[in-house]
């Protein structure tokens, strides 16, 4: 067990390095001239002198790697240079002043997507082929198919305007969260029901839950101990890979919103063109996906005894 977490904790090296590599090239593969962007930003005249005086300050000049190799060792002492919109703020404060809103709707979202869909995926499973599961199957193929934006748009309309429950927009209050919460979940509820749904109907045709029913155990027991534990299996892994969708696939849902996280200050980076923001955006949420999926791959690993039987190797 010890040499496959290592092993896995060793693969993420180089996969770190080479995302961030990538997000390094992308920036300057831009069209634009980021000494010249950063004057705009800042309201100065692009003269070449300020241009060049720009360049020399952002370190423009100097080689591709030397520029990378800088940019990376900063990056590991937490330092991803300062805003081309704000000179006087770093990149770091601005993320983390964005971060909480960010973790609380991606956190709300992912305790009412884990509530619901383990709720209505056992009862689809219990109630299968019934009017309730026929709706409910429906409901899950209007949600999968329809975008976040669009059921945002929805829900404001009929929330907020229609009905005058919730606010549209802001951060603060748990009113203000419920509708952002909806939106960003909906789509993983969908998927979530399907996954428990139909992992427990393939496991309700084992043997093992016909022996338990043949030694007269109580129908809860068997759909909760033997029918469910083994059906979440393969569903922790999608569960787990939903934490980092929630926290970057949010950008639409706060934009919508007005809600203050890092979704929207990856917006107003791209709108303004703000590189340093940009990078640091693009590396930690990729380096959010792979952690999440180490943690999972050791969490899937520890619960799968046949994997650890082989050593790892599915």
């Amino acid at each position: 067990m010890l040499n496959y977490f290592f092993k896995r904790l060793i693969m993420m090296i180089p996969i770190i390095i080479g995302i961030s590599f990538i997000a390094f090239l992308l920036i300057n593969l831009a069209p634009s001239d980021p000494a010249e962007v950063a004057l705009r930003l800042n309201e100065i005249m692009p003269t070449p002198d300020a241009i060049e005086s720009m360049r020399l300050e952002l370190g423009l000049n100097e080689p591709f790697w030397n520029r990378y190799i800088s940019w990376l060792y900063n990056v590991f002492q937490l330092d991803f240079g300062r805003s081309f919109v704000h000179r006087d703020r770093l990149v770091l404060d601005e993320i983390i002043r964005s971060l909480q809103p960010t973790l609380l709707l991606a956190l709300s979202s992912f305790i009412f997507t884990l509530i619901i869909s383990l709720i209505l995926g056992i009862l689809c499973a219990i109630f299968v082929n019934s009017v309730f599961d026929h709706i409910l199957r429906i409901i899950i193929f209007l949600g999968t198919a329809m975008p976040s934006y669009w059921l945002g748009l929805l829900f404001i309309w009929f929330f907020a305007n229609y009905l005058d429950l919730l606010p549209t927009n802001g951060y603060g209050t748990w009113q203000n969260l419920i509708l952002p919460t909806l939106t960003l979940s909906f789509v993983y509820i969908s998927t979530y029901i399907r996954f428990i749904r139909n992992n427990m109907l393939e496991n309700m045709r084992n043997y093992s839950v016909f022996y338990a029913r043949s030694r007269g155990l109580k129908e809860r027991t068997i759909i909760l101990k033997h029918v469910l534990i083994n059906s979440l299996h393969t569903t922790i892994t999608a569960l787990g890979m939903t934490i980092p969708q929630l926290i970057a696939g949010s950008f639409v849902v706060e934009y919508i919103f007005s809600w203050p996280g890092l979704g929207r200050l990856c917006i107003a980076a791209i709108m303004n063109r703000d590189y340093p923001v940009i990078q640091a955006y693009i590396l930690i949420m990729a380096i959010l996906f792979v952690v999440c999926n180490f943690i999972v791959d050791v969490l899937h690993h520890l619960l799968d005894p046949r994997l650890r039987d082989n050593g790892g190797l599915s």
